[in-house]
């Protein structure tokens, strides 16, 4: 079967990869489309260590091909978006509601496709840049078969972590302003989280101009191409402050721009050894810096209520889309998104 392989030097599409039969608690899937995230091009790049080799790929959706002992809610011939928690389900955080703290979801990459008899690694416990993947049964979340997999796909990473981070970890009010440093695929989903919300102002930054129009169709009812002019719109600064870009002067700006009892929540990804700074004494107006992980997200919650979501007009996924492309074109829709050509890039199986 094809997919995405890196092998610590170059990205190839191959055509002989192969995976193993789903074993109690998982389900084999057979993926329609995958969105290309920023995430899979940092482990290319080194920003993300992973080890290798591996197929890459982490924001899918598609049928459901068969299922293992013991899986009672997904069947074959479901449609189903794809989360990246492999979460236990069990521990202490998981009964608490927080699975994507369960340290069983966390750095545990397991070996389930082969190549000529070499086992390659599964990226993100999901792998969606193949024609066919297994999961554990906790990641595959069932979607009306009404739903374009090509946007579905977007779900199971963009939409819980950006519209999660705006709703579960920031908890945006009515009424509240915010910040959104970045409108990739990550920051518009922030900003129609925080529109979702009822946030009364929300201003969008990025460098590139040509974004604007999309940022505003999200919900921005701002938008800048830098944080200078920031001030001039809210003299007393923002409630919330998203930076999804990942750059370490971009989180000090955030920090520097919240109002009295704000915070700023960190969704971009910048090398692991990066370290950012800030004035503390800035921080004793009950002001907040906050992580966040995949949205502080529940995705057998989530990814139905985003679904019903998007069928009742809420949540925006077609608008996502920018382009779709046949996995052979992948080189393309790699330049394409680091041009900054597409919100998000589909490949399509």
């Amino acid at each position: 079967m094809r997919g995405v392989v890196f092998d610590g030097k170059q990205v190839q599409v191959v055509d002989d990869l192969e995976v193993r039969d789903p074993g109690p608690g998982e389900v084999r899937v057979a993926i329609s489309a995958a969105g290309l995230c920023h995430s899979d091009l940092s482990v290319v790049d080194g920003t993300i260590p992973f080890p290798v080799p591996v197929v890459l790929g982490h924001e899918g959706a598609g049928v459901v091909e068969a299922v293992g002992a013991g899986v009672r809610h997904v069947a074959p011939g479901d449609h189903v978006a794809l989360s990246t928690l492999a979460n236990c389900g069990t521990c202490a955080q998981c009964d608490r509601g927080r699975p994507t703290m369960c340290r069983q979801a966390i750095g545990r990459p397991r070996k389930l496709f082969t190549r000529g008899g070499e086992p390659l690694y599964q990226f993100a416990s999901n792998s969606a840049f193949a024609e066919r993947t297994v999961v554990k049964a906790v990641q595959a979340v069932r979607i009306p078969e009404d739903i374009p997999l090509t946007s579905a796909a977007l779900i199971g990473c963009g939409v819980l972590t950006g519209v999660g981070a705006a709703l579960n970890r920031a908890r945006v009010d009515r009424g509240d302003t915010v910040l959104v440093i970045g409108t990739g695929g990550i920051g518009l989903n922030v900003i129609q989280g925080a529109r979702i919300a009822g946030a009364l102002r929300i201003v969008a930054v990025d460098a590139n101009p040509a974004k604007e129009a999309l940022a505003r169709r999200f919900g921005a009812t701002d938008f800048l191409t830098s944080t200078q002019a920031v001030r001039e719109l809210l003299p007393t600064g923002v409630d919330h402050a998203f930076e999804c870009v990942g750059r370490t002067e971009l989180i000090r700006q955030a920090v520097d721009l919240l109002d009295r009892h704000g915070q700023a929540v960190l969704l971009g990804v910048p090398p692991a050894t990066a370290e950012a700074s800030f004035l503390v004494s800035s921080m004793y107006l009950d002001k907040s810096i906050l992580g966040c992980r995949y949205g502080s997200s529940r995705p057998q919650r989530d990814i139905a209520l985003y679904a019903d979501m998007y069928r009742a007009g809420t949540l925006l996924l077609d608008e996502l889309v920018t382009q779709t492309y046949a996995v052979e074109d992948f080189a393309k829709a790699v330049a394409d998104a680091e041009a900054g050509r597409v919100a998000r890039g589909v490949v399509t199986f």
